[in-house]
């Protein structure tokens, strides 16, 4: 090993007058250094390993010593001699096997990590084999899911409340339907992500009042209807791009070759945007005229905005949270009345 750090030395000062060289040969020294490290780290795991193993077999055998004693089978000396050989027996157990461990981690690297070794630690005339892996873990940082996401949907002008809005709270709804990509920011910790896609949103508005939008020149207003309306909905299509920072806690598990994150039924909160554009606008109408059942679809521009931006988040438990996004963009454009969207409902986090 130590030949090998010479070299890679010599090497780097060698051509040390070529930038791109040298920082080659940086990165390589610390791939060296890194390997190092892992390979300390893994046998203190082991050793912690060894000692624990050995602590719960002595504690099992004094237990089953004093359950003799009580009953009688053994007096306090017998117990205490006995006690004193497992003690004995168990600290000899872990010195032999930290030794086996040390010498077969030496092996390794003697043999230049060009093989793949194993440490076989004796137990009860059984060995156990234990593969050294010092490469890098298999570590998934960005992983992918189905998002869904249905709720109520509504719009206000500034001053408006929900008891004077425009639009039916119960019957106006909205639906949302992406694929997200989720990116852990930090290598060693999971605390924060960064989730990131693409979704289509369908947000539905009912007036009241048997009202309709009607567009005239660059105006949209809404306007009573000569006939009484079964439905009357007007949605507006969008195509976004949403960006959440999402924190909470999550579940760390590895093994010797993986690296993973879970964060199944832990809380989640998340904050961010979204921006994008609006693809269609469409307006449905039912209604009874002269005994027949009359289904209308209208579809204009209604003076819309093209462009679609907003914020949102969400906060729950595992896959499913409760959520709510905001449009910081009037729905139609001027000289119209300014009104905003907003939605509130349910997401779920498809894995």
């Amino acid at each position: 090993m130590k030949t090998i750090i010479f070299y890679i030395t010599f090497s780097l000062f060698s051509f040390s007058v070529q930038e791109v060289a040298a920082q080659e040969g940086d990165h390589k020294g610390a791939e060296l250094i890194s390997e190092e490290e892992r390979t300390k780290e893994f046998f203190e795991k082991e050793k912690a390993k060894i000692i624990a193993k050995e602590k719960e077999k002595l504690k099992y055998e004094i237990e089953r010593i004093n359950a003799r004693l009580e009953r009688g089978e053994l007096t306090n000396q017998e117990a205490e001699k006995q006690k004193k050989e497992f003690a004995e027996k168990h600290a000899k157990n872990i010195e032999n096997k930290i030794v086996i461990l040390q010498n077969e981690m030496e092996l390794r690297d003697r043999n230049d990590n060009n093989s793949e070794n194993y440490i076989a630690i004796g137990g009860h005339g059984k060995a156990v084999d234990i593969k050294i892996n010092t490469k890098d873990k298999y570590d998934k940082r960005t992983t992918t899911d189905l998002v869904l996401a249905a709720g109520f949907n509504n719009a206000l002008s500034k001053g408006q409340t929900l008891n004077d809005t425009d639009f039916k709270l119960a019957g106006s709804r909205f639906f949302e339907i992406g694929w997200a990509w989720k990116t852990r920011v930090f290598q060693e910790t999971n605390w924060l992500r960064v989730r990131y896609g693409l979704s289509f949103q369908f947000n539905g508005l009912k007036p009241t009042d048997n009202r309709i939008f009607v567009e005239e020149g660059n105006e949209t207003y809404l306007e009573k209807f000569p006939i009484d309306l079964e439905k009357s909905k007007f949605r507006m299509d969008n195509l976004v791009v949403p960006v959440h920072f999402e924190i909470g806690p999550s579940k760390r598990t590895e093994t010797e070759d993986r690296l993973h994150f879970s964060t199944y039924k832990m809380l989640k909160i998340g904050f961010g945007g979204y921006a994008g554009f609006n693809i269609g606008e469409r307006q449905k109408l039912k209604y009874e005229a002269d005994g027949d059942k009359v289904k209308e679809k209208l579809k204009n521009d209604y003076n819309t905005n093209d462009l679609v931006y907003g914020l949102s988040a969400y906060l729950g438990w595992g896959g499913a949270t409760l959520y709510g996004k905001y449009d910081l963009n009037p729905i139609f454009q001027d000289p119209n009345k300014e009104l905003h969207n907003f939605s509130l409902g349910l997401r779920f986090d498809v894995d």
